[in-house]
């Protein structure tokens, strides 16, 4: 056997009666006064955003640009924070980024991301300012699709795949992930929920980011997207 995994005890996670042991949270920074938000026009789900920090009491600004003290908000979808912060020509030491694939009702955790030269201010007031509310914040180092987007558009892109070999039909695959794994959504499902061309947008710029193959769009998935087709749909 191996030296790490629950036998034992220690690994990723330190194990004890064969349970995880989850790190306690960060704690939240206190910030006597958080600047305006400035919040990118490229930015996914905005309106949603806009109502988030209308919630949380954000001062919110609405110009074509931001401010001098403004924090910068993006919400890319596959790109990491440094390329919309170099594409849209954004302050990057004030600009810092949230994972808007979900939907924000449908969250238990906020997951904000920095860039390398995010100044340690403006990433403590957007921490505390997202903490406002009590739902619980992380904050990441930069990575092209944060944590969830990587994940589900790389689960949506696999099924699709598979639908495209011909191994089964979309039907039965949903019914074999649900069942046989005991998702609450199977992965064509979920890339209904969360739209087709969300998660192509994801996959093309994560290959854009890392150059890696495995997150090319299946041509199956493409095409879907591209007509607005339901990725449950069985061809006749």
């Amino acid at each position: 056997g191996g030296l790490l995994g629950r036998k034992t005890g220690e690994g990723f996670y330190r194990y004890v009666d064969n349970a995880a042991q989850l790190p306690d949270e960060a704690p939240t920074p206190v910030v006597d006064n958080i600047p305006p938000v400035w919040v990118s026009p490229r930015a996914a789900r905005r309106p949603e955003i806009y109502q988030m920090l209308k919630n949380l009491g954000a001062d919110i600004e609405t110009g074509a640009a931001p401010s001098a003290s403004a924090i910068i908000l993006v919400a890319p979808l596959g790109f990491d924070i440094t390329t919309v912060a170099v594409v849209e020509r954004l302050d990057p030491a004030r600009t810092i980024g949230i994972d808007m694939l979900v939907e924000e009702a449908a969250t238990r955790r906020r997951v904000l991301a920095t860039n390398p030269v995010t100044r340690v201010d403006i990433r403590n007031a957007a921490h505390a300012l997202m903490a406002r509310d009590g739902k619980a914040v992380s904050v990441v180092r930069d990575s092209g699709g944060f944590v969830t987007q990587r994940v589900v558009a790389t689960i949506v892109n696999i099924a699709s795949d598979i639908c495209q070999q011909r191994i089964c039909s979309p039907r039965d695959l949903e019914t074999a992930v649900t069942l046989g794994l005991g998702y609450p959504l199977g992965p064509l499902a979920m890339g209904d929920r969360w739209g087709p061309t969300n998660i192509l947008e994801v996959l093309f710029n994560m290959q854009t980011v890392y150059g890696d193959p495995r997150y090319r769009p299946s041509p199956w998935l493409r095409r879907r997207g591209a007509i607005g087709l339901s990725l449950q749909h069985e061809e006749e």
